[in-house]
């Protein structure tokens, strides 16, 4: 399934995307796409409607994020051997974990915000995963049996904040608009293998990242696991799994970022693509 949350910020409604890409309501029957919905128990009983009894929605309705009610954002940095060398940084031996605030989060065609001041913010195609059932100590071999699905994830970064003024990754990773989601969330049933998804990125037309989830440092299972030794997961939990090379900072002899007015478009293999136009905050 693909499921999708659609309507003004703050005001989204739970939809069904079906096999000729229309849109359902899915309001009658949950109330959101958030944890709660996103059990095994839960997706099977979603899974057994018919679409077609589902009202169709007209127009073009904003599509938001498609999670509700995230509890944690998590990312994993440096987790592409390519990325971390055009990074300047040694290749980790453990995941780079740092946080993205939820206030981070917008839908996947919002304007993204240029931090006022800033002149070196970056994109970051990234694999997204949401949590479906609770993970804690859990074994790589248990670990995708608590995935409800994947999406596609914009890790927006401003590398002065992130890197330059001490402290964290985390200030440089969560202005808001910085985590755009979606534009839906797709089952796992539907994503057999994690390990082997086309991923790119374009700005202004330009292709600067084209990558293969198959070139991951840590696996999805491995990071999932990994996670769970050192925090619990809960369903609708979000993490973001790293990107392949081509971000602005690492491009020779200077690093090129964005400014206002500039469009970036990417997605990944199966799982939809998004579209953000940058605006001065």
């Amino acid at each position: 399934m693909k499921l999708l949350r659609y309507g003004p910020v703050g005001q989204e409604k739970p939809g069904l995307l079906d096999a000729s890409n229309t849109l359902r309501d899915l309001s009658g029957v949950v109330a959101d796409i958030h944890g709660d919905t996103l059990s095994d128990t839960a997706l099977a009983k979603l899974r057994a409607i018919d679409p077609a009894t589902l009202p169709a929605v007209g127009g073009q309705p904003r599509i938001g994020p498609c999670v509700g009610r995230v509890g944690k954002f998590i990312c994993i940095g440096l987790n592409y051997a390519d990325h971390a060398a055009e990074s300047g940084a040694a290749i980790p031996t453990e995941p780079v974990v740092f946080g993205k605030w939820t206030s981070a989060i917008c839908g996947p065609n919002d304007d993204v915000e240029i931090p006022r001041g800033s002149t070196k913010t970056d994109w970051e195609v990234e694999l997204g995963v949401v949590i479906g059932k609770p993970a804690k100590y859990i074994t790589e071999a248990e670990a995708l049996d608590h995935v409800a699905g994947y999406c596609v994830i914009n890790d927006v970064s401003e590398r002065e904040w992130q890197i330059e003024r001490g402290g964290t990754w985390d200030k440089g990773k969560g202005f808001d608009t910085f985590g755009p989601i979606g534009p839906w969330l797709v089952t796992r049933d539907e994503v057999p293998n994690p390990q082997n998804l086309t991923m790119w990125l374009d700005v202004d037309g330009k292709r600067f990242q084209n990558g293969n989830t198959k070139t991951m440092i840590f696996t999805v299972a491995q990071i999932i696991a990994y996670l769970s030794r050192c925090m619990s997961l809960q369903p609708g939990d979000v993490i973001s799994t790293g990107t392949p090379p081509g971000v602005g900072l690492g491009i020779k002899p200077t690093p090129v970022y964005l400014k206002a007015g500039q469009t970036m478009r990417l997605g990944i293999e199966g799982l939809g693509e998004q579209q953000q136009t940058t605006v001065a905050a």
